[in-house]
Formats: structure tokens, sequence, C-alpha cells
């Protein structure tokens, strides 16, 4: 049996109870931070550390996103000894974050270098 979200959108309509939950986990993107700290995850789990470094935040703040992604469940954690590695929860996030970022570039293209006047009369279109 497939799991649920592998059914076709227009066999399994989006109930309120469900479109809720689903909007809560969305929330957990809607963070420049956040987002910032599960791209650095797409590679391999890192420690905070690693992700301070990364993403160039204070440890305080990483630690305080990443309780948040885990509370979603976007984010787990392994513990080695003393030390805690943090990583993707599942393997859709990926195509998940790739898509997220596909579509805005595709919405929002990037803006072009505008040249100064003399450059555009020594380069005509």
């Amino acid at each position: 049996m497939p799991h649920p979200s592998e059914h076709r959108a227009a066999e399994r309509p989006l109930d309120r109870d469900e479109a809720e939950r689903v909007a809560e986990t969305m929330r957990a993107f809607g963070s420049a931070s956040r987002l910032r700290l599960l791209w650095a995850l797409l590679e391999h789990e890192r420690t905070v550390e690693q992700l301070v470094a990364a993403v160039g935040m204070e440890q305080s703040a990483v630690s305080h996103q990443l309780r948040l992604l885990r509370q979603q469940r976007l984010v787990s954690v392994r513990r080695d000894g003393r030390r805690a590695f943090y990583r993707l929860h599942d393997h859709h996030l990926p195509e998940l974050l790739t898509a997220m970022r596909h579509h805005h570039e595709h919405v929002h293209p990037p803006t072009t270098i505008a040249l100064p006047a003399d450059m555009e009369a020594a380069h005509p279109s």
C-alpha cells in the first residue's frame, strides 16, 4: 500500500486538520536562518560548531533554531559520546529544499547587473 502522500492530489483532498498540520511544518521553513541551517545539512551531518562556522550565526541562535527544526521533525540528532551530530530527518528533505529554491529562482530570477552608461555605449545590445 502506498504511503498516503504518494497519492495524486486529486485523489486525496487536503482536509482542514491535515492542512493545519502541513502549515505548521511549513512555518519552520519560513525563517532564513532555519533555511540556511537546513541547506548546510544537505551534504552531510554536522555538529553545532560546524553549523556555526557554516552559516555564521551565534552558537545560541543555531541551537535554538535546531531545537525548532527538531520539533517539526526536519532535523534529527545522533549522539556519539559528548558530541551531537545533526542531519536532515529524512530523504524527502533534499528534494523539497531544492524544489523550493528552484521555484524561488523561477518566479524571482536573479536581476541583471546594470552597466554604467559609458560601458553601455561601448557595448550596445
